[in-house]
């Protein structure tokens, strides 16, 4: 990245600035934007987060937000109710008072004397939602969004559940909340109101994932704050942007296909990260991108920032399975629409472990029944599936997939003998029975080069009770014959000719997504199955040129030092002697000392999934976190451990809050509950 210091305003900022709540409560600001403001307001733009803005997030912002108050904004960073220095408590997400609260932050912004009346709201993950959500509810001043990573489907498309089946992130992201919403503010902010504070969320605080668990369905409680409930509610401009490495790799395209508003989108090779500082790279200008976004819609500024494809997206090349990768090779390309009209899409029977030839349009609904071919997955499937959505540290990737395609059933192309090319979400359309009421399957997409090796390409998972439905899932019947369709992530991917395409279907996805209660024999029937693949003709013009995008640029970096180091793991383990079977994940940011405020912060999480053999109750998921800080006299800790685990018919949450100042524990509580699965 290259740091930029010499940007056409002069800037201002004040770390700390109380923005009053109609209830009383007072959110903090950070505030950075142009010394002019004082006499020439601007517009400003907000991003609106629960991690930490005077520490956790110090460095990341210090990269953007002086950048776009140097190119004329007031850029202001609000920790969100019962986070940072924020009063009250942050009981879960995506509250109504968590939204509430936003329209008062852009109300109180919009009546500054240094703004122009008019905003954005910007971010990445949850202050992506955040953005597009208040967007929805079309608060006067808010102009544009930009948005990284995020969803519109709280329930589809979220790391809770996927195809309804029940993912491990959801007991990893809880396992984080439960850890951050804990944490107290800074003395040297608050002054000492800081304990009462801190007390305040220790006690109103539960782990969020028994409320996750207790809505297993799609209800009322997902609909609420999921955008594609009513897309013409969006009424402002969007720049939507994600990964293709990302769990949130679908949203972009559902926005571009359903919003009737100016819209851009912009797909890169990314993990869960902003474009600008993208893992695996390249990464992209993407601050130019906004300061460009921003001139037009927030200044009125006639850029032709419009022009050009709809959605930009890296075709990736064809590479060997890795965990993690600096680089992905690959090209930009463009489409004017979406749906696209470039791509076609073809669909594959399937037949004896092969994939046919895509059928003519005149063949389509006239497949013969056909043999049936029968999996039942080992527990091993999916511990070299990586995360749900990646974060490129530890290395989070699925690995080589041939030792997964053991336990599966596989469906290979012939050698291609010309290059392949698909942009969109391939589905699996599946002629089945099963043997169990309750069961599910995971279908997986790779490139297999002619030395065997298995790169995963795209991935998705059906939960078969709610093959029709995720509001009213009803139990399978054992051998009776369904049709269940199955879509996978979206994807930009080359396939060089010699490769082979492989679609593999398990029963087993762990810990990826958590077990039915018993395993299943899945019966799929050939010629009546069909896998469809977005094809984007290789003779399509890329629409782009070959370098859209600038250098990565931003401000310099906050100064911070490394007093412990940080560490990574991500190992798989196997005893063959008790056939215990463990993913130990470490993510130990080690201990930061930020010298501007004489803080120093650290961070540990760890994450353990532990199977025996092929007994799917005996799966158990635990997240556990230390957060600490210290300035002087001032130490506290932060310790929390979340443990999931589950017999046929429950699921068990066992969880510990403690909080120590100094070695003194000053605080815990213990949680053990139970919660009934529903066709889960």
């Amino acid at each position: 990245m290259r740091y930029v210091t010499n940007l056409p305003h002069a800037t201002k900022e004040e770390e700390h600035v109380t923005i009053p709540m109609s209830d009383g409560v007072r959110l903090s600001a950070h505030i950075w934007r142009p010394t002019s403001s004082d006499h020439e307001p601007v517009p400003a733009v907000l991003e609106y987060i629960p991690y930490r803005k005077r520490d956790l997030t110090a460095v990341r912002d210090s990269i953007h937000h002086p950048y776009l108050a140097g190119h004329g904004y007031a850029c202001v960073r609000v920790d969100l109710r019962g986070t940072g220095d924020s009063e009250g408590v942050l009981r879960d997400e995506y509250l109504e008072r968590e939204q509430a609260d936003a329209e008062e932050v852009l109300a109180w912004l919009t009546e500054q004397p240094w703004c122009d009346g008019g905003a954005g709201m910007m971010g990445i993950s949850w202050g992506a939602f955040a953005a597009l959500q208040v967007a929805a509810r079309q608060p006067p001043g808010l102009k544009a969004i930009a948005i990284a990573s995020f969803t519109d489907d709280r329930h589809a498309d979220d790391m809770h559940y996927m195809g309804g089946a029940l993912l491990s992130d959801n007991l990893a992201e809880a396992g984080t909340m439960f850890a951050y919403g804990t944490c107290p503010p800074d003395p040297a902010v608050v002054g000492d109101r800081w304990r009462e504070m801190w007390q305040e969320r220790l006690e109103h605080t539960e782990p969020w994932v028994l409320q996750w668990l207790r809505h297993q369905r799609r209800d009322d409680y997902w609909r609420h704050a999921s955008v594609c409930e009513d897309y013409s509610s969006v009424r402002c401009p969007v720049l939507a942007s994600s990964g293709w490495a990302d769990g949130y790799s679908n949203a972009v395209t559902r926005l571009l296909g359903h919003l009737d508003v100016p819209r851009k989108g912009l797909i890169g090779p990314w993990s869960h990260k902003f474009p600008h500082l993208g893992e695996p790279g390249p990464a992209i200008g993407y601050l130019q991108e906004l300061v460009r976004w921003w001139d037009h819609w927030l200044k009125g500024v006639d850029n032709g920032v419009m022009d050009g494809p709809m959605l930009q997206a890296w075709m990736q090349d064809s590479v060997p399975p890795s965990t993690a990768y600096e680089e992905r090779p690959g090209r930009w390309v463009g489409e004017p629409d979406w749906p696209s009209p470039h791509i076609r899409q073809d669909v594959h029977p399937l037949t004896r472990h092969t994939i046919g030839p895509p059928r003519e349009p005149a063949d389509e609904g006239n497949a013969s029944d056909g043999d049936a071919m029968t999996v039942q997955s080992p527990l091993s499937v999916g511990q070299f599936a990586g995360k749900w959505a990646s974060y490129n540290a530890p290395p989070d990737l699925p690995y080589d997939q041939r030792e997964e395609d053991g336990g599966s059933l596989v469906f290979d192309s012939g050698p291609l003998t010309e290059p392949l090319e698909i942009l969109g979400s391939p589905t699996v359309e599946l002629d089945l029975s099963v043997s169990e009421p309750v069961a599910l399957v995971a279908a997986r997409l790779s490139d297999v080069s002619p030395d065997g090796s298995a790169t995963r390409v795209s991935y998705g998972i059906l939960n078969l009770t709610r093959r029709d439905s995720t509001e009213s899932p009803e139990p399978l019947e054992p051998g009776r014959r369904y049709r269940a369709t199955v879509p996978l992530n979206g994807v930009a991917q080359a396939f060089p000719p010699g490769h082979r395409v492989r679609l593999s279907l398990s029963t087993s996805y762990w810990p990826l997504a958590w077990p039915p209660p018993k395993p299943a024999l899945l019966s799929v029937h050939e010629h009546s199955s069909t896998l469809t693949l977005p094809v984007r003709p290789v003779e399509e013009p890329d629409e782009v040129p070959a370098s859209p995008f600038g250098e990565p640029e931003g401000t310099p970096p906050l100064a911070t030092r490394q007093v412990t180091p940080p560490e990574e793991r991500w190992e798989v383990k196997r005893d063959l002697i008790g056939y215990h079977s463990e993913l130990d994940i470490v993510k130990d940011r080690g201990t930061v000392r930020f010298e501007d405020i004489n803080m120093e912060a650290g961070r540990r999480a760890r994450e353990r999934y532990t199977a025996v053999a092929d007994d799917f109750t005996s799966v158990s998921g635990e997240s556990t976190w230390t957060m600490r800080f210290q300035r002087d006299d001032w130490d506290v800790r932060v310790v929390t451990h979340t443990q999931l685990t589950c017999d046929d018919t429950d699921f068990f949450v066992d969880a510990t809050l403690d909080a120590y100042e100094a070695d003194r524990r000053v605080f815990s509580r213990t949680w053990n509950e139970r919660v009934p699965r529903d066709l889960l």
